[in-house]
């Protein structure tokens, strides 16, 4: 690699790195290409060319959020090897810990909007996708004769629960609600709803008949 591809990476290194910084300082609509300039010592109009644009930028921040996130999920599955309703519990508490953590990070995954007529890249699609399988490896367990399109609405149902009650909850508005509190209250839902989906299949099967 020539020194100047190298440095164009160095550079383009410390502009995510930078944004990412202020993003969790400020939130995501105190992100500022003037102030992101400034800082990696570059002028303004340099950073497109270390990103096509502000969109590009955020998403590449959210990929390292997503990435870390990831891990959260995967710590949180792996530990005591629990039964799969159990799993969903501790990732459930987990995705919530994690919003409560990296409060703007997490935020700015969701009120991240892409100009008008720009789809979102591939390769992010793919970063937020890759996530689900914590919930949906848990739920293939309990629901092995459920089709993969079946679970796969199942398991974004569970997600827009929990996101929601953790969206709601970590509000800094008169809805919030004390972490450890919220931490129980979605416990109290996941089991819910993992039980509800359990005793409906029962029922299901149960009219089939053997």
């Amino acid at each position: 690699m020539s020194k100047a591809l190298e440095r164009r990476e160095k550079l383009r290194t410390e502009l995510i790195l930078a944004a990412e910084r202020m993003i969790a300082d400020r939130g995501l609509s105190g992100l500022k290409t003037r102030d992101l300039a400034r800082e990696i010592g570059c002028a303004n109009g340099a950073v497109y060319n270390l990103v096509a644009d502000v969109d590009e930028l955020i998403l590449l921040v959210g990929s390292r959020t997503l990435r870390r996130l990831d891990e959260a999920l995967s710590a949180a599955e792996s530990s005591d090897a629990p039964l799969p309703q159990e799993a969903l519990v501790r990732i459930a508490i987990a995705y919530c810990d994690f919003a409560a953590e990296n409060l703007q990070p997490w935020r700015a995954l969701f009120e991240h909007r892409m100009e008008a007529g720009k789809v979102v890249p591939d390769w992010s699609v793919d970063d937020q996708m890759r996530l689900f399988r914590h919930i949906y490896q848990p739920l293939v367990a309990l629901f092995p004769g459920r089709s993969p399109e079946e679970l796969g609405i199942t398991a974004r149902s569970l997600f827009s629960a929990v996101h929601g009650m953790v969206a709601l909850g970590l509000e800094q508005k008169l809805v919030a609600v004390p972490l450890p509190a919220l931490r129980e209250e979605i416990a109290g839902l996941v089991r819910a709803m993992i039980d509800g989906l359990i005793a409906q299949a029962g029922q299901s099967r149960a009219a089939v008949g053997p």
